[in-house]
Order: C-alpha cells, then structure tokens, then sequence
C-alpha cells in the first residue's frame, strides 16, 4: 500500500479520533519502554511526537495527516531501534553511541569509528565500575564521572563539549545500572 491509498483509507474511517488516540497512544507506550535503555534516543521521539500534536492542536494539520505522520513516526522508530544492529552495537553500546552523537562537532571531529569505540569502551567502564548504589554515593558518582571524563579525552572529545556529553552518559549510565 502507499501513503495515498493509506490516507484515503484513513480518511474514510468513522472514527478518526479514535484511531488518532490509540495510535497516539500506541507509540507513546513504545517509545516510553525504550526510554528504560536509550534516554536519547527517547527524548528526540518524544520531542517529535509532541511537536507533530502541537500542529494538530494547532490546527494546522487535519486527522488523517496526522495519523499519516505518526505512522511515518513509528517507522523512523523502528528504523532507529535497528541501526544498532547495522552499526554492529548492542543495546547498551547505541545507548551510550546516541549520547556521544548529540554533538554534532563530535560526530564530524572523531567520526563513526572512534564513536563506536568510545561506547564500547564506556560500557566496559560502566559495567566494571558499578555498585548497587553508585548513583547514590557521591564518591562512586564522582569515579564514574573521572572514568568517563578520561575516556572522552582519551579519544579527543571535543573539550567544550564533554560537560555535556558528561552529564548525559551518566545519566545513560543510571539507566544502564537499573536494568542489571
């Protein structure tokens, strides 16, 4: 089917809004459980999902062009979720990839490669480095935080950057830490 014969096919059911509600819905749920591994990579869906409502609310599209965007959504979701295995990372590697790419000096600076290099390393990190309350302890934050700060500048992260790119791996990390 194409994206015509879908929107006609939309177009013509009797009930839009609730079509509109439960694929709103649908979406939402997925993206959510994602979140429990990649915050990034949620958040950016997230954004996209509430800027495409916006629009509706704002009438500045109709029911089923909506409907039709968030099924293009849900597809870009799926996509994204797959590029993991097209990259050759694990779940817990894209996580930590995601919140390295956020920066777009970083990505064109270090390249895919070394991105990749630096999320594998960060997991190893992570994982060796964790105890049950590590987010707790300001001391156990603190050596997280000094083991991910040397890896960035090891691999040349972008010094004006890396507070960033800090903050966002440790929050990855937390996220990370309550799934084992």
């Amino acid at each position: 089917m194409n994206s015509e014969t879908d929107r006609k096919g939309i177009r013509g059911l009797p009930y839009k809004n609730v079509a509109l509600e439960t694929l709103k819905k649908l979406i939402n749920d997925e993206i959510r459980t994602k979140s429990r591994t990649n915050i990034t990579q949620s958040r950016s869906f997230l954004d996209m999902l509430d800027a495409t409502f916006k629009k509706y609310q704002n009438r500045a599209i109709e029911t089923a062009e909506i409907i039709d965007e968030l099924i293009n959504l849900a597809k870009e979701f799926r996509e994204a979720q797959k590029r993991g295995e097209d990259l050759g990372l694990t779940d817990d590697e894209i996580a930590f990839y995601d919140a390295l790419d956020t920066n777009d000096s970083a990505v064109q600076i270090l390249g895919d490669k070394t991105l990749k290099m630096i999320a594998r390393d960060l997991v190893q990190a992570v994982k060796t480095n964790m105890s049950i309350d590590w987010n707790v302890k300001d001391s156990a934050r603190a050596k997280i935080k000094v083991i991910v700060r040397r890896l960035l500048r090891k691999y040349g992260y972008p010094p004006d950057k890396e507070e960033k790119a800090t903050e966002t791996i440790l929050k990855q990390a937390e996220y990370l830490c309550t799934n084992y």
